[in-house]
């Protein structure tokens, strides 16, 4: 399929692996700030990271997710990229479209298969529509056309694109795309000295609380450590896939990663990972891991083998705080949901999707319904910000 371009033509071919793809040319567009040895801005879309998950079995037959990779070329250059898939279910996206295939399918059409451009069972917020520097507009607009085209010709229901950019979501709407808000709890980084300086600027009983709960997590007997590249073994991996088997079997039913994947985390992508790990008379009990990013932490998992008060607090959002004041990052996102996060300085924050349905009368229902939840998520956002653990000075800041 093909696209006229102001210059030249530019075509969209679809691959359905990633080994089709040279690394150098995905992660050009991909990633091109790291391309001189930096760290990415997440490490989410790079070749490794999509590769990995591919060749680990946790996308691609079987799963439900099948790979069918977007790429863009003009004048013999990739000048955009996207991991597109295939879905035959609404697992592991965390944008939940439930309601919507239960409605279409009740009215006696299929809501499966479809598309989407996301990075599996990761809800971290980045670019999807992946271009070359200089190539920013016309490559996300080659991208759009090619994967509505794409949904079209193959008579899908919907294409669906989460955990975009703001950006992103914002010059997708004006191509035609609805926009949808949904919200996550960030802490972010207010060029605090360390984890003290980070307190102070709570109310007084939040402050005590959060130190009670330290305290209180140490009390397990045993030591914390934040593991990074080559500190981290394959014996810890041993151990976090039974941490991370019985949090997905009580959450998902199934955990979306297969044990390959950590396997190969040890092998190519240890340098992205912060692992924290719970230790006790030499044997892990508990574990959190994080994703290093530029400027940003973002937390994945966390689990445990034995239950210990406030430990999972410790692990996943303290140790994540203190890890990214030592290392001067920005923020630290926490994943998808959790109300409970808002006590530990983790604040409310919008995060966008795009979607496209080729119905046109079920589009327009949707539609409706994005602008009441638009206006709800806003409201809410309002709302728990102004119950926030900060004092009411810096409360005013923030608004």
């Amino acid at each position: 399929m093909t696209r006229p371009a102001q210059d030249s033509e530019i075509s969209i071919t679809v691959q359905t692996s990633l080994t089709q793809i040279p690394a150098e040319v995905w992660d050009g567009c991909a990633c091109p700030e790291a391309m001189d040895g930096g760290r990415p801005l997440d490490p989410f879309t790079t070749h490794r990271f999509l590769l990995a998950l591919e060749e680990s079995g946790s996308v691609g037959p079987g799963t439900g997710w099948d790979p069918r990779y977007l790429m863009a070329e003009q004048d013999g250059q990739v000048i955009a990229v996207a991991p597109l898939y295939g879905k035959h279910h609404s697992q592991g996206e965390y944008i939940f479209d439930h309601n919507w295939a239960n409605a279409l399918e009740r009215a006696g059409q299929p809501y499966y298969p479809k598309l989407q451009i996301a990075v599996p069972f990761t809800p971290a917020t980045g670019r999807r529509f992946l271009t070359r520097p200089g190539f920013e507009t016309v490559g996300m607009s080659a991208l759009i056309q090619g994967a509505v085209q794409l949904a079209a010709n193959n008579d899908l229901s919907s294409l669906h694109i989460t955990f975009c950019t703001e950006a992103e979501a914002i010059a997708g709407e004006e191509m035609g795309l609805m926009r949808r808000y949904s919200q996550q709890f960030h802490w972010v980084n207010d060029g605090y000295a360390d984890f003290d300086a980070f307190l102070t600027t709570l109310s007084s009983r939040k402050r005590k609380t959060l130190r009670k709960e330290r305290a209180r997590a140490q009390e397990f007997g045993g030591e914390i450590v934040t593991l990074t590249g080559d500190q981290i073994s394959p014996q810890d991996w041993d151990a976090f896939w039974q941490f991370y088997q019985d949090t997905g079997a009580r959450k998902w039913g199934t955990p979306y990663l297969t044990r390959a994947f950590f396997d190969i985390a040890q092998d190519r992508l240890r340098d992205d990972i912060a692992l924290v790990m719970c230790r006790r008379d030499g044997m892990a009990i508990a574990g959190a891991l994080n994703f290093i990013g530029r400027d940003t932490l973002f937390g994945r998992y966390w689990g445990c083998v034995e239950d210990h008060p406030c430990l999972h607090f410790e692990a996943c959002y303290y140790r994540a705080i203190d890890f990214a004041i030592a290392q001067g990052m920005a923020r630290v996102e926490a994943g998808a949901q959790g109300d409970h996060k808002l006590a530990r300085g983790y604040l409310p924050v919008p995060t966008h999707s795009l979607h496209w349905v080729a119905e046109p009368g079920f589009a327009d229902a949707i539609r409706h319904y994005l602008k009441a939840e638009r206006a709800a998520v806003e409201e809410d956002i309002d709302i728990l910000t102004a119950y926030g653990p900060f004092r009411k000075e810096r409360r005013e800041e923030q608004e």
